[in-house]
């Protein structure tokens, strides 16, 4: 599975193009490996599925006027 690169964003209000906070929800799969000790790595992690549920700008604080911009926009 190709991973897909992450949309980029700007805040229509502000003028933001760097800073937002984004909450997702992934599917992983994984390989998990314990040691004898019991502690965990995490290898060969996959996302199977991916969805943005909110983005807000982290300048002014609102998700209403967060829009992606096209590739070649800036």
């Amino acid at each position: 599975m190709t991973p897909m690169a992450a949309p980029r964003y700007r805040c229509a209000a502000c003028g933001n193009l760097t800073r937002f906070d984004v909450t997702t929800t992934r599917r992983t799969k994984g390989f998990h490996h314990y040691t004898l000790g019991g502690e965990l790595t995490v290898e060969d992690e996959t996302v199977l599925a991916e969805v943005v549920e909110q983005v807000s700008c982290r300048w002014c604080g609102t998700g209403a006027s967060v829009e992606p911009v096209a590739a070649g926009d800036g």
